[in-house]
């Protein structure tokens, strides 16, 4: 039996974060996205929850913090990507759940995005890979954060890098999860494939340092003409939407 075909991502915004585990996981197809709306003219910013320290086996977790934060901007200005953050939690053991809410509901606090990106929280992606623990962990937490923003008696002493207090936001149309293995939504990314392939290509060191790794360009264009049957032949990346009215 065919799979039901995807709604187009509702496109009507202007700002979006996106809130991640570690340097490359947007790189994954998601910043094709990114890409395309940055084109147009919206503001995504990046949140990384760790440095990604933990990611480079033959490099010392200094170094790689170095190295991966050079990468991580290339990347994000490889897509028009704007402001690039990390909360230094710890790369493999995320573990503190209640202060990572905090942090992520202080952040949407003070961005006041319309729209928040994430990876997906499922145990599974799509083709049977086990997601990681980092990954699960942040996915809910995203989910949970942006409820804790917009509830003023949640983290009710959250303050700014001034010292103001952060007001609550409910202003969080929806959270876009990529990489799910039940996806709602998809974005036509037919001009932004080169932009995204470009994007992971810049995690080099990261990648040199793998067993293995398939060629990015092939990797993100199937990741897109994968998803085309269920878009109208369109070549896209598809999210989970949380949230949305329709």
């Amino acid at each position: 039996m065919d799979e039901p075909q995807l709604k187009p991502m509702p496109e009507d915004w202007e700002r979006a974060l996106a809130i991640v585990a570690h340097p490359d996981d947007m790189e994954y197809g998601m910043s094709a996205a990114v890409a395309r709306w940055t084109a147009q003219g919206k503001t995504v910013d990046y949140l990384l929850v760790t440095r990604g320290e933990a990611g480079i086996d033959t490099m010392a977790p200094e170094e790689t913090i170095r190295v991966r934060a050079a990468e991580q901007r290339a990347a994000c200005d490889a897509v028009g990507a704007s402001n690039l953050e990390y909360l230094d939690h710890p790369d493999g053991t995320i573990h503190d759940t209640m202060r990572l809410r905090r942090d992520i509901a202080a952040a949407v606090r003070r961005h006041r995005p319309d729209v928040v990106l994430t990876t997906t929280p499922r145990d599974f992606f799509p083709g049977g890979m086990y997601n990681m623990a980092d990954h699960r962990i942040v996915g809910y937490a995203v989910l949970d954060g942006v409820r804790d923003a917009a509830n003023r008696w949640v983290f009710t002493d959250l303050t700014g890098p001034d010292g103001e207090v952060l007001e609550a936001w409910s202003g969080v149309r929806f959270t876009a999860m990529g990489g799910s293995i039940e996806p709602s939504h998809a974005v036509d990314v037919t001009d932004t494939l080169d932009a995204a392939v470009a994007s992971l290509k810049a995690h080099e060191a990261y990648l040199a340092a793998l067993d293995w790794h398939p060629d990015p360009d092939e990797m993100i264009r199937s990741f897109a003409t994968e998803a085309a049957p269920r878009f109208g032949g369109v070549p896209a990346i598809t999210f989970e939407v949380i949230g949305l009215a329709e």
